[in-house]
């Protein structure tokens, strides 16, 4: 029985102009009252999402969101972790060697701000995400030691990032996670976190297993939560990868797939 649903945002439950619609949203809180867990996913910090989550009211003690592609679990409340998983200075030196090398653009996130790396150009990622702190620093001004670090950015044009990926050294993927979570963002994160890792520690904690699991996505970021779910739904505009390995497929995100599905699928509950 499905007892969670997990979403991701970007490209799934938000539409073309980043909003949550009215049909989406009408469904969620519903699901929500009925007592099924909605849980967004996302690669971004809970600040930077905190619109979406009044939205759809996921502010009662025990509601949850996995941020950082399943870096951190947070109570939406309190905002302490249940789970966190990051890096630490030594680790991001790979990466910007890798960057700076071909100036490319390189974005720092620790679990609170982003820091844009003024030794190369910058990126896009300061137009993509809203609510959190962007500082200007160089490489070697990032605070060093057990300072934990969630991610890196490249966020650069979609036509040029296709072309550098393939390019991207075995070196670095055998030491992170490396994900496309948007057409221009490519992400390295710590090795072995993902969505569905955030996913665990929360089914966990409220003594359910995957099973019990309904996941939404279509990136390559969402991937692992697709296959790990007992039921995992992909975008009409998902990735052909991302849609290989879903249980179902559903409308697009400016079509409200994620209500088009759940109406159906809940419709004895609604």
């Amino acid at each position: 029985m499905i007892k969670m649903i997990a979403l991701d945002l970007d490209n799934t439950l938000l539409n073309s102009d980043k909003e949550i619609s009215p049909r989406n949203e009408k469904i969620l809180r519903q699901l929500h009252q009925a007592g099924i867990k909605v849980v967004l996913c996302t690669g971004r910090p809970i600040n930077a999402i905190w619109n979406y989550i009044e939205q759809l009211g996921l502010t009662a003690p025990d509601d949850f969101t996995i941020n950082f592609n399943g870096g951190l679990v947070v109570n939406n409340v309190t905002k302490q972790p249940l789970f966190s998983m990051g890096l630490k200075a030594a680790d991001l030196k790979l990466v910007f060697d890798f960057a700076h090398e071909h100036d490319y653009s390189l974005d720092v996130l620790d679990f609170n701000r982003v820091y844009e790396i003024m030794d190369m150009p910058r990126g896009l990622y300061k137009g993509t995400v809203k609510h959190i702190e962007f500082v200007d620093a160089k490489f070697a001004e990032l605070p060093q030691g057990d300072h934990p670090y969630a991610k890196m950015v490249m966020a650069i044009p979609a036509e040029r990032l296709k072309k550098i990926i393939p390019t991207i050294p075995v070196e670095l993927r055998e030491y992170f996670t490396v994900v496309q979570s948007q057409p221009h963002i490519l992400e390295y994160l710590p090795k072995g976190v993902d969505k569905a890792t955030g996913l665990k520690h929360l089914l966990d904690h409220f003594g359910l297993d995957f099973s019990n699991l309904m996941t939404f996505g279509d990136a390559d970021n969402d991937l692992g939560m697709i296959k790990a779910a007992g039921d995992g739904v992909v975008m009409a505009n998902g990735l052909p990868e991302v849609k290989a390995v879903a249980d179902h497929l559903t409308t697009s995100n400016d079509e409200d797939g994620v209500a088009d599905y759940l109406e159906k699928k809940f419709a004895t509950l609604l």
